[in-house]
């Protein structure tokens, strides 16, 4: 490799590592309220959110009552929308939500109308995910920092999260 190269290559390395921090950002998955989509040790690479989170996406954001502790979570409901639990599924705007990547059923009860900056997260493992909507209720969109992007690792898992 010549000199040209190896300079574009090591400003190319440069800019990634300025993007991570700022613009991107990875995180390790270490518990399974997200199985099967994200497994623990599966890490992901996020991208800042810029703009409104769409139903399915996932999503990372800091636990509202501990700081520096990040949730990574699915998105079912946005801004302006109702969004109710019963009878082990989730409706939203009077209609059940299909739920492909859900895995068992919704446990709880309870019912939310979200603002219209406002959205609505769920583990996808209903039955492992603690903190989520059901508990947390609704999260201004301000509050959530990163759309998952790219699965790293491990290497037979890349790709994106599924949706």
């Amino acid at each position: 490799m010549g000199k040209r190269h190896s300079a574009a290559a090591a400003a190319a390395v440069a800019a990634i590592g300025l993007l991570i921090g700022r613009d991107l950002a990875r995180f390790a998955v270490a518990e399974e309220s997200m199985a099967p989509a994200l497994l623990p040790g599966d890490y992901l690479i996020t991208r800042r959110l810029r703009q409104p989170p769409r139903r399915g996406e996932v999503v990372v954001f800091t636990h509202p009552a501990r700081a520096g502790f990040h949730l990574i979570k699915r998105i079912v409901a946005v801004g302006g929308e109702s969004v109710e639990v019963a009878d082990g599924q989730v409706i939203v705007n009077g209609r059940p939500l299909a739920e492909p990547w859900a895995n068992g059923p919704t446990l709880g009860v309870g019912r939310w109308q979200l603002a219209p900056e406002e959205a609505f997260v769920l583990g996808d493992a209903r039955s492992l995910s603690a903190d989520d909507g059901r508990t947390l209720g609704p999260l201004a969109v301000s509050a959530i920092e990163w759309r998952a992007i790219f699965r790293y690792w491990p290497p037979t898992r890349l790709g994106r999260p599924a949706v």
